[in-house]
């Protein structure tokens, strides 16, 4: 049975919610955008008139089928060419989704992001359910096709991995820029010293760059390896111009709900480093620079107010 216009508007209407459900569960904007099709899809072979709740009705399908995307995903990041991380969002972007609450904002955060891959298909899925949309476990059941009981359960399992992964505090975000910004200075000043003094003594350093950018394929560890590695990373050289195809940009934007490094060349980003800044210090570097998960971010670029950059890496 054909769609109506009113069938089409339901769903579109429900379009932003159901792809920031499935960011927060791939960690891919690509494939959560190719997850809420394929429910598009569904929708409309449905026979819409007897689905009593299209809410409810089209979470099941997404989540269902973002469930079997992470099965498969796990397979393929074992070939995945050196370290994968997830795909940066931009400030504004609407796949962002709710950021009314801290455990909202905590649960698209880049380093949360990265705790999530070591959760379950199931337990990701109860843990972004709940503490990004608030879903009573009484629907989640429903969606996953499990009991209350084990929903309440599966979500503790999940709270205590992702906590053991995170045992220090996050500074504010006014704190997070200042702290930036001294990073910075400290980076281009070509000196090391004065980059150790701001990392945790075991911070860490991973670049993601899929095959398709040089990035190393073991992370940096420990705050003097991190801070020599920073103090290349930005020291200008002619190889980096020609590698690069010039002086990227740099400046500092929002990434996932914290401040962020992005590299910028000709409109086009093509670096977005993400710090998880403690108040212990910089507990880690997180640089996505794989071109495939920059896209989104490279259009969402265009359409902000960025301001000047504040120089010119390289």
């Amino acid at each position: 049975m054909a769609l109506t216009m009113s069938d089409v508007d339901r769903f579109e209407a429900s379009r932003p919610r159901l792809e920031a459900i499935a960011y927060r569960l791939l960690g891919s904007a690509s494939e959560a955008e190719d997850a809420v099709q394929e429910t598009f899809l569904r929708w409309q072979a449905a026979d819409v008139g007897h689905i009593e709740v299209p809410e409810a009705w089209l979470t099941k399908v997404l989540t269902n089928l973002c469930l079997n995307q992470l099965t498969s995903a796990r397979a393929r990041r074992e070939t995945y060419v050196g370290q994968w991380l997830p795909e940066p969002l931009l400030a504004g972007d609407p796949m962002l989704g709710p950021a009314d609450t801290a455990e909202q904002r905590e649960s698209v955060s880049y380093a949360v992001l990265v705790l999530l891959e070591r959760l379950t298909p199931n337990e990701r899925a109860v843990y972004v359910l709940r503490e990004a949309f608030d879903y009573p476990h009484r629907e989640i059941a429903e969606i996953l096709d499990i009991t209350e009981t084990a929903s309440q359960q599966i979500l503790h399992r999940a709270k205590r991995h992702v906590a053991d992964g995170r045992t220090r505090t996050e500074v504010d975000e006014a704190a997070a820029r200042r702290i930036i910004d001294e990073f910075l200075a400290a980076a281009t000043s070509g000196r090391t010293e004065p980059l150790v003094r701001l990392l945790t003594q075991d911070a860490i350093a991973i670049g993601d760059g899929g095959g398709k950018i040089p990035a190393r394929a073991k992370a940096f560890e420990g705050a003097l390896a991190v801070a020599t590695f920073m103090r290349g990373l930005f020291k200008p050289s002619k190889a980096k111009r020609d590698l690069t195809g010039g002086s990227p940009e740099v400046h500092v934007m929002a990434a996932n709900g914290t401040p962020a490094v992005v590299a910028v060349l000709d409109g086009r980003v093509v670096g977005v480093m993400c710090l998880e800044i403690t108040a212990e210090g910089i507990a880690a570097f997180r640089n996505q620079v794989n071109p495939d998960k920059l896209e989104r971010a490279s259009r969402r670029w265009a359409a902000a107010d960025h301001g000047e950059p504040l120089f010119k890496a390289f």
